[in-house]
């Protein structure tokens, strides 16, 4: 297996809320250019529904955003990956940062969709 598989994924289904204008922060673009993705990827999986690694009870929230119209957000670790094996040298799969998560926020009044690093909110 290769370090590193990329996963280029498709919406797994038509789009349940508008993003409004999407915007990153320095530090989400750097995120995104360090691991190589595609903010385009992380927006499909966001507005069909693939909340990433929210936690069960975030998840369901979400849900309930959709449907009443709140402020939805997803997690994503990056780079996105089918699994993340460790390097040839048996070391664990580092790009350079602390913290490999991105946060996907989209505002109640769907006029804009936010990507942002935790520590940057």
């Amino acid at each position: 297996m290769s370090y590193i598989s990329r996963v280029h994924l498709k919406p797994n289904g038509p789009p349940l809320f508008e993003l409004g204008q999407v915007v990153a922060t320095p530090g989400a673009l750097e995120l995104m250019s360090l691991t190589e993705t595609s903010p385009l990827v992380l927006i499909a999986k966001h507005v069909s529904g693939d909340w990433g690694e929210c936690d069960p009870e975030d998840a369901q929230t979400n849900d309930e955003a959709v449907k009443h119209g709140f402020r939805v957000m997803s997690v994503y670790r990056l780079p996105l990956i089918e699994s993340r094996p460790t390097k040839p040298d048996g070391g664990p799969p580092v790009v350079g940062v602390e913290d490999d998560r991105i946060w996907c926020i989209t505002e109640a009044d769907r006029s804009v969709t936010t990507f942002l690093l935790p520590e940057e909110y």
